[in-house]
């Protein structure tokens, strides 16, 4: 069974994210930088080079606030100061923590969106 699944290939990975407010985070995510390759009135595909997910026209609190995603770039400083110069928890209901060196030997920070989901943007170190 595991030659079988070894010799299986794999494209992407895409998570789904809830949105409280569907417009807001369509807002949200393209202040972000990302892009839209894809909308309907439910569903939007979100691209940032070879990083995409789907935001969906769904929300239940417990799911939003349990989602949690991992976003490795090249530099989490320079993200966080990305964040930071484009205002975004000041205009959306967002929160961000200062970057950390962790115990897991990457350094990240925290930014909660719009709907409650965790996003730890971070860098190996």
């Amino acid at each position: 069974m595991t030659d079988i699944i070894f010799n299986l290939k794999t494209i992407e990975l895409k998570s789904f994210i809830p949105a409280k407010d569907f417009q807001i985070s369509l807002a949200f995510y393209s202040a972000l930088g990302f892009e839209i390759l894809w909308q309907d009135d439910q569903l939007c595909l979100f691209a940032l080079r070879d990083t995409k997910f789907f935001l969906q026209h769904f929300y239940n609190r417990e799911l939003a606030e349990n989602t949690m995603l991992h976003l490795q770039v090249e530099n989490a400083d320079d993200w966080y100061h990305h964040i930071q110069s484009l205002n975004l928890c000041e205009t959306f209901d967002c929160k961000i923590t200062a970057p950390e060196n962790r115990e897991w030997k990457m350094r990240d920070f925290i930014l909660i969106d719009p709907s409650g989901v965790l996003w730890r943007i971070g860098h190996n170190i």
